[in-house]
């Protein structure tokens, strides 16, 4: 089964996504023959950011699981507000609870609680690092849509250095054959240089332009993300670069016929309302897919819920060199190193101290 928690979606190994793809299908299809497969679970959902979608997917899976849920939507309501630290945090919840989802505003956060939760974590967004479940969703929607999930041409547009989910959705479809990414940013949001190697590594085909009018009418999908407001330094480098894309009808006039518009949502105003009403629109549908890919994720791991053991290295004469790494604000944490000698945590260069 490889790895028993979900910090990053390569924890576990492409068949056992598939297995979790294709039990979505079928929940899908017959959702009523998974009620009270979780009966007499528990999931606790420790939110340390805002949520919508991730939060309450997992919360509406759990219950349709017949299981139950415990935690927090703002950490200001929990001891976290009197100083409570991260470890402390989730070793007392992962006594309470079977498994856990844990959003968190620092990178490498979920790797972190993974540490010390003596439950299976999942990682429902760290930072602008990763966000797995997100990308459970979109393959799900796209194995449902499109039918598949390879030789496909995806185009990822807006905030890809702090989009989790483009990270997390390159990773994973740099898996599957003949897929090709065209990378459509401002020169200051292009995706981080780890996510590039990771493409170069594998011998992935990207592009990377500024333009959406000029590569959509070649693309299969069109991933859609905001420019994100909150992980931006200050106001001024926000607005410097909010609405550069939107994506509206006469743009959408210029892609296929059977290209599909995906969206982790939420939407601020990169996508016009208009477009809503055309079903080359799936976002909304994808949401609801999310629900499905959920339970399924649930069921499989709480098949087998031993934590795996930490396999890292320590490097203690080393720091991670990203600012925003759950390291510099939980200092009891060992820094992990990975052989490329990049954080653990959060995949950034690590640095002598």
């Amino acid at each position: 089964m490889g790895s028993k928690h979900l910090i990053d979606l390569e924890d576990f190994e492409v068949s056992r996504w598939e297995s979790i793809i294709n039990l979505a299908h079928n929940i899908a299809k017959a959702p009523q023959f998974y009620f009270g497969a979780c009966h007499g679970k528990i999931l606790a959902t420790l939110f340390y950011e805002p949520s919508t979608r991730t939060q309450l997917s997992f919360q509406t899976a759990m219950l349709r699981l017949g299981g139950r849920i415990i935690g927090f939507d703002n950490p200001q309501n929990s001891s976290v507000a009197k100083g409570e630290n991260l470890k402390d945090t989730v070793t007392i919840m992962g006594s309470y609870a079977d498994i856990m989802v844990l959003r968190h505003p620092y990178e490498g956060a979920a790797k972190a609680a993974s540490l010390y939760a003596g439950c299976p974590v999942i990682n429902a967004g760290d930072g602008g690092h990763l966000h797995p479940t997100q990308t459970l969703t979109d393959l799900v929607t796209l194995s449902m849509d499109k039918g598949r999930l390879d030789h496909l041409k995806i185009g990822l547009c807006g905030d890809l250095k702090n989009g989790r989910t483009v990270h997390s959705l390159i990773k994973a479809l740099s898996h599957f054959a003949g897929n090709s990414f065209c990378l459509i940013s401002t020169p200051e949001l292009r995706v981080p240089q780890y996510v590039r190697d990771i493409m170069d590594a594998r011998g992935v085909s990207y592009t990377e332009v500024s333009s959406l009018e000029d590569v959509i009418g070649d693309l299969d999908v069109l991933y859609m993300t905001r420019i994100q407001r909150e992980r931006f330094a200050s106001q001024e480098e926000y607005e410097q670069q909010n609405s550069k894309y939107i994506l509206d009808v006469k743009k959408m006039q210029l892609a296929r016929p059977d290209m599909i518009v995906l969206h982790p949502l939420p939407r601020v105003d990169e996508i016009e309302i208009a477009v809503d009403d055309d079903p080359r629109a799936r976002y909304f549908a994808q949401a609801k897919y999310g629900v499905y890919a959920r339970m399924a994720l649930i069921m499989n791991m709480l098949s087998d819920p031993d934590p795996k053991p930490l396999s890292e290295a320590q490097a203690p004469s080393l720091h991670c060199t990203n600012p925003r790494c759950i390291t510099h604000v939980e200092p009891y944490l060992p820094q992990l190193a990975q052989q490329n000698n990049r954080c653990g945590f959060c995949d950034h260069d690590l640095a002598e101290k």
